[in-house]
């Protein structure tokens, strides 16, 4: 399973960013996808996930009503819209596909065995 994350930036505040994430080596549509970051000196967070179907989507607290998390199962694609991006919300953001099939929209980084490479996110103030 191969996830390729793209989209990251600098960005001013009060910006908007799209990230995407193409899947490939195994069937995309049944898998839950996540997007998770990780500032420096941090650990790694969760910020949003969706489940198989793109029927139910689940985001962290920083993010609910800025970030919106989609998937185009046509395209092996999950995405990432950003908006009224903050200095805080600076990190590299991953990708990752979960382990089991028809999974729903986990929050938990054990769920997912596939990760993609990340793409940085800079937001100035």
């Amino acid at each position: 399973v191969q996830l390729q994350a793209s989209g990251g930036g600098l960005v001013q505040a009060g910006g908007s960013l799209r990230l995407s994430c193409a899947a490939s080596g195994r069937t995309f549509s049944s898998y839950g996808m996540a997007w998770f970051r990780q500032a420096p000196g941090r650990e790694r967070e969760f910020v949003s996930a969706i489940n198989w179907r793109g029927s139910s989507s689940y985001l962290a607290d920083s993010v609910k009503g800025r970030f919106t998390i989609s998937r185009d199962n046509a395209k092996n694609t999950v995405y990432l819209q950003m908006n009224s991006l903050k200095p805080e919300d600076t990190a590299v953001y991953y990708c990752a596909s979960a382990s089991r099939p028809y999974s729903s929209a986990y929050y938990r980084t054990y769920e997912y065995g596939y990760w993609g490479q990340g793409t940085q996110v800079t937001v100035s103030s």
